[in-house]
């Protein structure tokens, strides 16, 4: 059996990430610059990287950042600069944002794998990670990278990230994960994204139930699903007694904190596949998804 699209997306990270790390200072003059307010948009995939992005910012100091789905960003809000993420340049909701916020004397920026698309014409700067681009529907690399080149940006990046990218895609997964019938991801400042990341992958990939929280959200609640067949995953540091109270529910805990907590959503990436595999899945043909979404005239809400 050939190898699947998504398998040799994410198979090349390491490499995407060293790419994208040295562009960080070329581009340097397109993304957010030191206290000026940001916001950090995308959707789906890209509005969860965009989440993790928009922590990272704050946590080094660089001024207010906030994350939006395209669909819900607050048009009333002053912004010095937008940052719109978007792996196909075509979706529609990215789009409208784009061509609203043109005229109203906020920079704006694009990160797309696609440079030959309709956001070429309506992003201020177009910062092109095609070598990140995907043929696959499920999106691994891309997305990663372009949160790569943000953490870079902001000092938040290091070679240690890459090497243990690379090391996730090495080592072997318990052989019993695959299949397990619920998974639960949980983050902590930045990783909160990546566990919505993570929880989505497994959705897409492999039609899992799959939930996400930040990790003391999770006593208030969430934990009462844990018990035997069950998978807790925290993608970094977990809160203290966390681990203990999931496996005496019978729970399975996946602790963290051994590699960069991106290299850990790769190996969900590769646990996404594993499942997909297990359940007979093509990754590369997820049900109910295309790789862009193009909503028709009537489809969307008026703003």
């Amino acid at each position: 059996m050939s190898q699947s699209h998504v398998a040799y997306e994410l198979g090349t990270q390491p490499e995407c990430w060293e790419r994208a790390a040295e562009l960080a200072p070329v581009w340097k003059a397109a993304l957010p610059q030191p206290r000026e307010r940001t916001a950090i948009v995308g959707c789906g995939t890209s509005y969860y990287m965009a989440q993790a992005a928009a922590v990272l910012r704050e946590e080094a100091g660089d001024g207010e950042t906030d994350a939006f789905p395209a669909s819900e960003f607050p048009l009333h809000r002053r912004y010095d600069r937008v940052i719109a993420l978007t792996r196909s340049g075509t979706t529609t909701e990215v789009l409208d944002l784009l061509a609203g916020l043109r005229g109203a004397g906020v920079p704006t920026t694009a990160l797309v794998g696609d440079p030959a698309t309709p956001v070429m014409g309506l992003a201020d700067e177009l910062l092109v990670l095609d070598f990140a681009d995907e043929q696959s529907v499920v999106q691994t690399r891309f997305a990663t990278t372009a949160l790569t080149l943000l953490r870079a940006h902001v000092g938040r990046h290091t070679p240690a990230a890459v090497a243990d990218a690379r090391t996730a895609l090495a080592e072997p997964l318990p052989e019993h994960l695959p299949s397990r019938h619920q998974f639960t991801f949980l983050g902590r400042g930045w990783t909160v994204g990546l566990a919505h990341e993570a929880a989505l992958k497994m959705r897409e990939a492999s039609l899992s139930w799959a939930e996400s929280y930040p990790a003391m959200e999770y006593r208030h609640g969430p934990i009462s699903i844990a018990g035997p067949g069950t998978v807790t995953w925290c993608l970094g540091e977990a809160p203290d007694g966390l681990a203990g109270q999931v496996r005496e529910a019978g729970g399975e805990w996946m602790a963290a904190g051994r590699l960069d907590p991106l290299a850990e959503l790769v190996r969900v990436h590769r646990l996404a596949l594993a499942a997909a595999a297990h359940r007979e899945l093509d990754p590369d043909r997820p049900r109910n998804l295309t790789r862009s979404v193009i909503l028709t005239a009537g489809e969307g809400a008026a703003r």
